[in-house]
C-alpha cells in the first residue's frame, strides 16, 4: 500500500523518508493524472493537483539522487484516452511551477535576474493575471481560420476535440480583422462560471442525470463529449492567455500579445495587468485573493509572467515549465479529526513509515483520511496516540499535514504509539542505522532484507517493465508482485528468460491461476517485442538514484551508446565527467556513480545485456545549426549571457557542452580570464573564438 501524506518540511525529511513520499507522490499524481485525463473525473482541483507538484518538486530539489523514473516532474499531464483522435503539439503545453509564499515569488524574481545577468536596477516587467481553474485547450488557426483544437494530454500529445471547441460561443471561428497571420496557436482556459454551474446543475437533477461536484469537473467532462450536440448544451467559457505555433507575434511583449488576442475576438482576462515591479505583482495578488469569493468563477492563485518576449526566450524552459512564469497559490485551510488506528508501510528503500489513519474529514472540498508521520522520531516529537483529536491541514490547497494533537481533548487511557522493530512485509529486523556523514542515529527504521523484501525488490522489477521504461504489457503491479513471490523474478533479465526457463512456455503462465492460453501469449509476444530497446529507455529502467525521463534523455543523449556509458560509469573519471553534462551536477553524479559501484548492480546489467540490445542515439543534427553535434567548451567571463544561458542556448542548438576541454573538444568559447583550459586548446590544436564570435557564429550576433 502506498504510504498517506507526509507533513513534515522537506528540509527535515531524511533519505529513506524523502523516498517513501516521492513514492507515494508518484503513484497519487499519476491516478489523478488517469482519472482527469482519461476518465473525465477528476477528484482533486487544480490547486490540488498543482500543490501535489509541487511538494514533489520541492523533495526533488532536495533529494536530486532519489528522482524517480515515474516522477510527475518528468511529465505533464497523461497520455491521452483512447477515444479521441490524437493530436501532437507543435510546441509542448508545459505546466507551471508554484509559488506559496510572497518569499517565494521574490525568489522567482531573482533567479530570472541571476539567470539573465540583469541588475536590480534594470526594469523586470510582469504581467499578472488570475489562474483560471479549468481545462487547458490549445486551438490552432491558419489564415485566421480555426482548423484544430486539442486538450493538453500529456504536454506532447492531447486530444481533438476540435468540433467540441467549435461549440464555444467565446471561441472566434475566424480572426475579427485583417491580415491574420499565417498559422497562430492560441491557448487558454476551458471553464464554467458559477451561475451558468448551477444551472446546468439543476437541469441536470430535474433530468435525473449525473450531478457534478464542481465547476471544473463540469467544464472538463463536457469538453470531452464524444458528442459535439452534448457540449453544444453545455455553458462553456474560455479565457485566452498564451500561444503555441506562430509564424508571427503581434508585439515586442506578452501585453501586446494579449490586446491583440482581444483584438481577434477572444475573451481575456479583465483583471490582468502590467507591474512595474515585485512588490505591485504582490498587491495584485492581494486585491485579487480580496474579491475572489465575488469574481463568479473558480480562481486558485496569480500566474506572474515576464513580459519582455526577448527575454522569455533567453530563459527557456527547465524539465516541465519554463523559467519565465510561475503560478502564486493561494493558502491552505485546516479541520480537526480523529486517529484511528496507525499503520506501518514499506517503500521500496526498505524504509517503514507510520501513517495515521483519521476519520474522513473535508479540507477545502477535499475528503483527507491519511496522513504519514514520516518515521519514527516524528511520532514521539508530535506523540500522536489512536483515540488523539488532531489538527489537519492542507498545504497549498492539496498536502495534509497533521499540524498538532489537541491535547485537551486527548482520551485518559491512550497510549504512546511505538514503531515495530519486525518489517511487517517481510519478517526481517528492522534497524535504524547510524549515518555515516553525521555519526547520529537515523530518523527513520529500515528492514534490513534490502535484496529479497518484496517491498524493495518487486518494486524495481515493476519499474523495469513499466510504461516509461521497457512498457511490457502484461507486467503490472500485481503480475510482478505475483511473479517475484513465486520465485519466477528476481532480477530484470529473468522476464527474458521466463518462456526458455519455465520449459513449458506458454503452458507454464496459463496454469496459473488468472491466466489463459491468449493472455500468457500475449506476455511472451510482449516481452519478446522488447529485446530491442532506446538507450534513454534502458538507462531510465534501471531505477538508478535521481535518474527520471528527463535525465535519462539528457545522458543518452550525452553517451549516445550503451558501451560507453557503461564504460564511462566503470571509470576513475565517471563523477567529473556526469558532472559536466548541464542538468546533472555533482550530487546526482556522486547518485549515478555510487550506483555503479555496487557489484551486484554491474552484474544484473550484464545478466540483462545478454539478452537486449540497446540502440544508439543518434547524435541531434539541426541543419540551420552550425554547432549541432559538436563538443563546445566555455571559459572566462562571458560578457553578453549568463554562462547557463550560453549552455542552453547551446544545447538547444545540438551542441554538447563540456566543462574541461580535451581532444574531442571541437571549440572553446573563451572570454576575458580565460585561464587553463584555453592552454589547453592550444595545447590540443582546438579551436579558439571569442564570444562575439560565437554569437556570429549561431546567428544571434
Amino acid at each position: 500500500m502506498t504510504p498517506a501524506r507526509s507533513d513534515k518540511p522537506v528540509e527535515m525529511l531524511t533519505d529513506d523518508e524523502a523516498a517513501a513520499e516521492l513514492a507515494r507522490l508518484a503513484k497519487e499524481i499519476a491516478e489523478h493524472d488517469r482519472r482527469y485525463y482519461q476518465d473525465d473525473a477528476p477528484s482533486i482541483t487544480d490547486a490540488d493537483y498543482d500543490a501535489l507538484r509541487r511538494r514533489n518538486d520541492d523533495i526533488e530539489k532536495h533529494f536530486p539522487e532519489l528522482i524517480r523514473h515515474d516522477s510527475p516532474s518528468q511529465r505533464v499531464g497523461a497520455k491521452p484516452a483512447e477515444r479521441f483522435e490524437k493530436v501532437r503539439h507543435s510546441r509542448p503545453m508545459l505546466s507551471l511551477d508554484n509559488a506559496f509564499t510572497e518569499e517565494d515569488v521574490r525568489d522567482f524574481v531573482a533567479r530570472v535576474r541571476r539567470f539573465l545577468g540583469m541588475a536590480e536596477s534594470e526594469d523586470l516587467v510582469l504581467v499578472a493575471e488570475p489562474k483560471i481553474d479549468g481545462l487547458s485547450s490549445s486551438l490552432r488557426y491558419e489564415d485566421g481560420k480555426f482548423v484544430l483544437g486539442a486538450t493538453r494530454g500529456d504536454g506532447q500529445e492531447g486530444e481533438n476535440v476540435t468540433a467540441n471547441l467549435r461549440t464555444i460561443s467565446d471561441i472566434p471561428k475566424r480572426f475579427h480583422g485583417r491580415n491574420p497571420p499565417v498559422v497562430f496557436e492560441v491557448r487558454g482556459e476551458v471553464y464554467m462560471s458559477h451561475a451558468d454551474f448551477a444551472a446546468m446543475n439543476r437541469r441536470q437533477e430535474e433530468a435525473g442525470d449525473k450531478i457534478f461536484a464542481n465547476p471544473r469537473n463540469a467544464a472538463a467532462g463536457s469538453l470531452r463529449q464524444l458528442d459535439p450536440a452534448m457540449t453544444a448544451r453545455r455553458p462553456l467559457r474560455f479565457f485566452a492567455y498564451h500561444w503555441g505555433e506562430t509564424s508571427e507575434l503581434p508585439g515586442p511583449t506578452h501585453w501586446d500579445v494579449l490586446q491583440q488576442f482581444k483584438a481577434w475576438g477572444f475573451p481575456v482576462n479583465p483583471l490582468a495587468r502590467r507591474c512595474e515591479t515585485v512588490e505591485d505583482a504582490l498587491a495584485f495578488y492581494r486585491e485579487v485573493q480580496h474579491q475572489r469569493a465575488g469574481l463568479g468563477y473558480d480562481i486558485d492563485g496569480v500566474v506572474y509572467k515576464v513580459d519582455r518576449l526577448d527575454l522569455q526566450a533567453r530563459l527557456g524552459f527547465v524539465s516541465r515549465s519554463p523559467r519565465w512564469a510561475v503560478a502564486h497559490k493561494f493558502p491552505a485551510e485546516q479541520a480537526e479529526s480523529v486517529v484511528e488506528r496507525i499503520a506501518v508501510y514499506v517503500g521500496r528503500t526498505g524504509a517503514l513509515t507510520p501513517v495515521a489513519h483519521v476519520k474522513p474529514v473535508t479540507v477545502g472540498g477535499v475528503v483527507v483520511q491519511n496522513v504519514s508521520m514520516h518515521n519514527e522520531d516524528e511520532v514521539v516529537r508530535k506523540d500522536v496516540r489512536v483515540g488523539d483529536t488532531v489538527v489537519v491541514q492542507r498545504a497549498g490547497d492539496v498536502i495534509p499535514q497533521l499540524v498538532r494533537v489537541v491535547l485537551e481533548r486527548r482520551p485518559p487511557d491512550t497510549q504512546p504509539y511505538v514503531m515495530p522493530d519486525i518489517c511487517p512485509i517481510c519478517g526481517s529486523h528492522a534497524v535504524r542505522e547510524i549515518n555515516p556523514k553525521t555519526g547520529e542515529l537515523e530518523s527513520a527504521r529500515r528492514c534490513v532484507n534490502t535484496l529479497s523484501c518484496p517491498a524493495q525488490a518487486a518494486e524495481r522489477l515493476r519499474h523495469f517493465a513499466a510504461r516509461d521504461a521497457f512498457d511490457i504489457e502484461g507486467l503490472g503491479e500485481k503480475t510482478v508482485a505475483e511473479f517475484y513471490e513465486d520465485g519466477l523474478l528476481k532480477e530484470p533479465a529473468d522476464i527474458f528468460l521466463l518462456e526458455q526457463r519455465y520449459g513449458k512456455g506458454v503452458k507454464a503462465i496459463m496454469e496459473r491461476e488468472g491466466w489463459g492460453e491468449q493472455s500468457a501469449a500475449k506476455l511472451f509476444r510482449a516481452i519478446e517485442a522488447r529485446r530491442k530497446i532506446s538507450l534513454d529507455r534502458f538507462i531510465l529502467s534501471l531505477s538508478i538514484p535521481h535518474v527520471g525521463e528527463t535525465t535519462a534523455r539528457l545522458l543518452a543523449r550525452n553517451y549516445h551508446s550503451v558501451d560507453a556509458f557503461l564504460k564511462s560509469m566503470e571509470s576513475d573519471h565517471a563523477e567529473a565527467d556526469l558532472d559536466e553534462i548541464e542538468g546533472i551536477g555533482d550530487v546526482m553524479a556522486r547518485a549515478i556513480k555510487a550506483f555503479f559501484d555496487e557489484e551486484h548492480t554491474r552484474q544484473a546489467i550484464a545478466h540483462l545485456l545478454e539478452h537486449i540490445e540497446v540502440m544508439d542515439i543518434a547524435v541531434p543534427v539541426m541543419s540551420h545549426s552550425a554547432v549541432a553535434g559538436k563538443i563546445v567548451v566555455f571559459t572566462g567571463t562571458l560578457e553578453k549571457m549568463t554562462r547557463n544561458e550560453a549552455k542552453a542556448r547551446a544545447e538547444s542548438l545540438g551542441a554538447k557542452v563540456a566543462g574541461s576541454v580535451s581532444k574531442k573538444t571541437d571549440l572553446v568559447v573563451a572570454g576575458p580570464g580565460a585561464g587553463s583550459k584555453l592552454k589547453n586548446a592550444e595545447g590540443f590544436g582546438v579551436t579558439v573564438i571569442s564570444e562575439d564570435e560565437w554569437l556570429q557564429l549561431i546567428g544571434a550576433g
